[in-house]
């Protein structure tokens, strides 16, 4: 008697190697980046109101973070077209389209178009045209001012551009309020310190891949132990940032211990690594950093609606 297999009865063990369209499309957006980007405008809306939200500053909230993520994604596209050769040329982030050639520049920039089209309107019309002028601002700021002009051009690239990173919450507080206040001020303050210890603590046990690309990062051109230094340095002045929102009135004891606790962590991962780098110390060094910022800003908001 003759049997008829199904194409079930054939487990198909090759793997799916080709990601689809969409995934390259989406990859283009650095999708963590974006998370802890809407994440920290997030924690600015929230801080801006006063008690729980009411539905329409709800669904204020989720139109700002739906334009704050499409601008953003359009800025993260932009970068790869113009960091296309250095992607290639580095471990981290040879496997983006735009550096394995799957995307065309043309097919990214009009994707990076779309999105920023997008974003912005939703911004003004939306939420408001301050919100819209900021993110814009901010799109300029890291895509061209940072990517284009800094990056390439001074080993204090991430200082000087960090200050596009740590515009969300600035963007959110303005979200929900049509203002800047000195609230959205002490938060953009402490992302602003907070981005050149983490971005150096990464660039310490990928030197090679920046001096391979090019890329005048601070251990390429003065070396590990002058970069350890200003980590070192840099954490202490971002744990007297930290104080600040306790300081100013924005929280209370809840999120000063937090923030002593995770401040002191970083400082002493600092002067470890000051004292005896390694490369796996160098890398949970980096991860502590973003466990740092989210706690931090998890304290914040758990401060807000607990005490």
């Amino acid at each position: 008697m003759k049997t008829t297999e199904t194409p079930q009865a054939v487990p198909d063990n090759t793997p799916d190697t080709t990601p689809s369209v969409v995934r390259q499309f989406y990859a283009l957006t650095k999708p963590r980046v974006i998370q802890l980007i809407v994440f920290c405008a997030l924690i600015g809306m929230v801080l801006a109101v006063t008690g729980a939200p009411n539905w329409a500053q709800v669904q204020l909230a989720a139109l700002a973070c739906l334009g704050i993520w499409l601008v953003a994604g359009a800025a993260a596209a932009f970068n790869c077209i113009v960091e296309q050769g250095i992607d290639a040329k580095m471990k981290r982030t040879a496997w983006r389209p735009t550096a394995r050639g799957e995307l065309s520049n043309t097919q990214t920039l009009l994707f990076s178009a779309v999105l920023g089209v997008l974003g912005s309107a939703v911004l003004f019309f939306w939420v408001n045209p301050l919100t819209m002028w900021l993110t814009f601002a901010t799109f300029v700021g890291y895509a061209v001012i940072y990517t284009v002009i800094l990056k390439p051009l001074t080993p204090q690239n991430i200082v000087i551009g960090g200050a596009s990173g740590a515009m969300p919450p600035v963007l959110g507080w303005a979200a929900m309020t049509g203002d800047v206040g000195p609230e959205a001020l002490i938060l953009f303050l402490i992302i602003f310190l907070w981005t050149p210890p983490h971005f150096w603590a990464l660039a310490l046990y990928r030197v090679e891949d920046y001096r391979k690309s090019g890329l005048p990062m601070l251990p390429v051109t003065h070396g590990s132990e002058f970069t350890r230094l200003h980590i070192f340095l840099y954490t202490l002045v971002l744990f007297a940032a930290c104080l600040l929102p306790f300081i100013y009135g924005m929280s209370s004891w809840l999120y000063l211990v937090v923030a002593v606790g995770l401040s002191v962590g970083f400082c002493v991962y600092a002067w470890r690594l000051l004292r005896n780098y390694s490369e796996a110390l160098s890398r949970a060094t980096f991860r502590f950093s973003l466990i740092h910022l989210s706690a931090l800003f998890t304290a914040l908001l758990l401060d807000h609606y607990l005490l």
